[in-house]
């Protein structure tokens, strides 16, 4: 995965669930880690598109709290985490739906849209709080108003 290919905006948000995953003493940088900084980022989307969508988003980052609390810890790991499997999967997908909106970027909004097709933990959190995949589409589509990503600033 070339992470070129992602906007700036995600890039910072990866970095920023890596010091989370570091910070939490987890081994893995879970999908959960990558939507808490998607949310709690300065100046992003994310949080605008999931309530647009009809998400309760205050309960949905509590849920993400609980979620990440109960992830194994590990000491003396010097800090190095990598991607989950399920994390690996999330990006893929988010690459694949790019490439079928014809962006030359990869954008945050899509990786709500792929937890909805990689059947994966955040996907069923997403839903306990109000996320469903129409409702999200919808939201994409009205935020971006039919343009696509072709800037990595997007």
């Amino acid at each position: 995965m070339r992470m070129d290919k992602f906007t700036t905006k995600f890039q910072l948000a990866l970095a920023d669930a890596q010091s989370l995953a570091v910070g939490l003493d987890n081994a893995m940088v879970e999908p959960a880690h990558i939507l808490l900084a998607l949310l709690d980022q300065d100046g992003g989307s994310t949080r605008n598109l999931l309530t647009k969508a009809g998400v309760r988003v205050n309960s949905l980052r509590s849920s993400l709290g609980e979620c990440l609390d109960q992830l194994p810890k590990v000491q003396g790991a010097a800090g190095e985490v990598n991607l989950s499997n399920d994390s690996m999967k999330t990006l893929t997908m988010m690459d694949k739906l790019a490439q079928q909106r014809g962006d030359s970027y990869i954008s945050s909004e899509l990786f709500i849209l792929a937890t909805f097709e990689i059947k994966a933990e955040l996907q069923s959190i997403l839903q306990q709080q109000g996320a469903n995949k129409a409702a999200v589409e919808k939201a994409v589509e009205d935020i971006r108003g039919g343009e696509q990503v072709d800037d990595p600033n997007a």
